[in-house]
Parts: C-alpha cells; structure tokens; sequence
C-alpha cells in the first residue's frame, strides 16, 4: 500500500535555545505539565527500547509512575522481556511522543531496579485487582488461551478473598538514570527543532542539532 501521500505539516510553534531550562528534567517538567493540562491522552506513556544478547532490539509502551532528579520509574514483571534483556544490558531508551503538541522527547540511560520497599509502597496502591494481576500474568511467555488467563485471574481473586494482596517476589519497579536527552518540536517545511542535553561536569551542554 502506497501511503506516501499522508502528509501535514507541524505549525503548532517552535523551540529556541533561550527558552531551554539548563536543567533538562526542569524542561521535562515543563513539558510533561503541558501535555498534562492539554488532555494529551496517557501523558505518561513512554516507549521503552531494550536490545537482547545478540543485539536485536525491542520496544513496547509503558507507563511513568513517578520522576525525579536522580531517573524515572516504571514497573513491571521482572520475568518479562524487557527485564530479561535489561538484566543482560542495563542501557536503555525511552520515548515520549505527544503528537497533539508535535512533541517528542527522548531520553537514554541506564535502568536499575529500585528497592522492594519502593514497589511495596506502589504495589499497595494499585486497584486491588491490577495487583491480583500481577500475580497472574506470567508476562511475555507463552499463554495457552484467554480463558486460561482469566480463570486464573478468578482463581487468584476467590483464594486471597477479602485480604491483602502481597507484593510478588517477582514483581517491581526500574529506574532510568538519564545521560543524554533530546527534545523535538514539529516545525514546517520538516525543519524541526531538535536540542540534545548531554553531561557536561556538573551541569549539561546543550546542542542544536540538524532535524
């Protein structure tokens, strides 16, 4: 199928280094809170890609559950994909795309799990049945049938009853600590704004780069 001619052009504005925090999770933040106020659907949606032992690479979208300075943390099964692959090579990516602002940001560096406090505390205030499925889901493996899935969900839910749902063993967050961040503004004529944040000494040395 030739769809070479979908095409429109990104009119909504433009980036200039003036207008750039020094601190890149500074300009993340300000960013994030304006696709948060501009109702960009899953603001937290982030694609995260992690390569295998032999170099190939795979993404799939996950969900920020909190920032800070120090990274930015995601959860998941750590008997999943994407923890095996991590396990293997800690070097991550991730993506934020928010078309409705013609905006992207991409941002590597390195994951870590973080502690099993930590997810506790997360875990905990979960839907009590998103924390049943965390225990169901044997993430990324090979699933006979639905049903199969969700009978175990019913099982899962008729045995822990009206009690607390423990945190599995196998269950947690990362954290990715960033070393290098590009934002990317839509501009027209595909001449886009495209700024690239990297350590420099205490602080970041921040690059325009060609679109």
């Amino acid at each position: 199928m030739d769809i070479s001619h979908f095409r429109r052009e990104y009119l909504k504005g433009g980036l200039q280094r003036s207008n750039l925090a020094a601190d890149p999770v500074q300009q993340f933040s300000e960013w994030f809170e304006q696709a948060r106020k501009t109702d960009v659907p899953d603001p937290t949606a982030m694609i995260l890609a992690t390569v295998d032992p032999s170099g190939k690479p795979s993404q799939r979208t996950v969900l920020l559950k909190y920032y800070d300075n120090d990274g930015y943390v995601f959860f998941t099964n750590y008997e999943s994909r994407k923890a095996r692959e991590i396990e293997n090579n800690p070097r991550v990516s991730l993506l934020f795309v928010w078309l409705e602002l013609e905006r992207q940001i991409m941002i590597s560096g390195t994951a870590q799990k973080i502690s099993a406090a930590e997810s506790a505390k997360y875990f905990m205030s979960r839907p009590k049945e998103s924390q049943v499925a965390a225990w169901v889901s044997s993430q990324s493996h090979t699933l006979s049938s639905r049903q199969m899935l969700l009978q175990k969900f019913s099982e899962m839910k008729k045995k822990i009853g009206e009690g607390k749902v423990p945190l599995p063993s196998f269950w947690g967050g990362y954290k990715v600590k960033p070393d290098e961040y590009e934002f990317w503004q839509g501009r027209k004529n595909r001449l886009h704004d495209r700024f690239h944040y990297i350590p420099a000494g205490d602080g970041w040395t921040i690059e325009r780069l060609a679109p």
